[in-house]
């Protein structure tokens, strides 16, 4: 892959990584509620996810999903119906009434005395579930990859470059959505203040699942 070619591929990943979406709304709220370090550890879900899908596309097998109609139906609806969960979760999700200002690992911002940490597992579980339910990544993929791939050069060391390409600019996002979710963290005092965020938060994950539901295979926009 010529350098310049990279340079474009590079510019047009950070910019789809960046695009608002479920994940990074993950990242920001699991910033704001327990911490950067445990944005960074659920986004590893994400991660394992968009491997998984670049490695289908590479397969060639992601052409074959974005052509099928019950593939895309089953993965549209399964996220949906997952992200308005996690909404309606985040919505009523228990704060502690009794939290302080003393929190974890030395915070002194209370918001982990407000609300218990999950823990990475189940932090990462989302994350990966969030990311792999939703079939437009594998129609962006499909449709985005193959645009810089010069036919002359082998394909296999040219996919290589542009996945693990768009892995890291993947990371570098998520990692600054989580530290934006840190800098929220700090405004954190009390639980009515942990109240609002959850209440935010799981409007906005229903309002993803209702959208992610009325997406069809024409709108590939992340």
């Amino acid at each position: 892959m010529q350098f310049d070619t990279w340079l474009l591929f590079a510019g047009a990943a950070i910019a789809l990584a960046m695009a608002p979406g479920p994940n990074n709304l993950l990242a920001i709220f699991n910033g704001a509620r327990y911490g950067v370090s445990s944005a960074a550890v659920g986004g590893i879900g994400r991660i394992v996810a968009f491997i998984l899908m670049i490695s289908v596309t590479a397969a060639g097998l992601g052409v074959v999903l974005a052509a099928s109609e019950t593939a895309f139906f089953v993965i549209k609806w399964g996220g949906a119906v997952y992200l308005v969960w996690l909404g309606i979760k985040s919505w009523f999700a228990k704060v502690n009434e009794d939290g302080d200002s003393t929190g974890e690992d030395g915070d002194s911002t209370g918001q982990m005395a407000l609300m218990e940490n999950p823990g990475p597992f189940k932090l990462a579980k989302t994350e990966f579930l969030t990311a792999i339910g939703n079939p437009k990544a594998i129609l962006i993929f499909t449709a985005f990859f193959p645009q810089f791939l010069d036919p002359a050069v082998a394909y296999g060391p040219q996919f290589t470059v542009m996945g693990v390409t768009f892995i890291a600019m993947e990371t570098s996002v998520l990692l600054a959505y989580g530290l934006l979710g840190g800098q929220v963290k700090g405004l954190i005092k009390s639980a009515r203040h942990m109240r609002v965020l959850n209440r935010v938060s799981g409007t906005l994950l229903v309002g993803a699942g209702v959208l992610l539901a009325l997406t069809d295979r024409s709108r590939t926009t992340a």
